[in-house]
C-alpha cells in the first residue's frame, strides 16, 4: 500500500491541509484557490476519520505556527460535525 494509492499529489494535498489546517479557511474559501471542491471535501473528510488516531498518541513538540495539541480541539464524539 503506497500514500499515492489513495491521496491526490503531494502538490495538490499539501495546500489543502494548509489552509484547512494552518490558515483556518473553509472548504469554500479552500475551493477559491482553484482546487476541485470534491478533491477538498475528500482531504478533509480523511482528516475527519483520521482525528482519533491524534488522540491515541502522546503529545508531541510544536513544530509549526498551529500545534495538533490545545491549538486543535475537536470532539469525536456525540455526532460533531467538522465546520465547512
Amino acid at each position: 500500500q503506497k500514500d499515492s494509492d489513495s491521496l491526490p499529489d503531494y502538490d495538490i494535498l499539501d495546500p489543502i491541509l494548509e489552509a484547512f489546517i494552518e490558515d483556518d479557511l473553509s472548504v469554500d474559501e479552500i475551493t477559491k484557490r482553484g482546487f476541485e471542491r470534491a478533491t477538498v471535501l475528500r482531504v478533509l473528510e480523511m482528516v475527519k476519520r483520521n482525528e482519533y488516531k491524534r488522540r491515541q498518541a502522546p503529545p508531541g513538540i510544536r513544530i509549526s505556527g498551529r500545534a495538533f495539541g490545545r491549538d486543535w480541539r475537536y470532539p469525536i464524539t456525540s455526532g460533531y460535525k467538522f465546520p465547512t
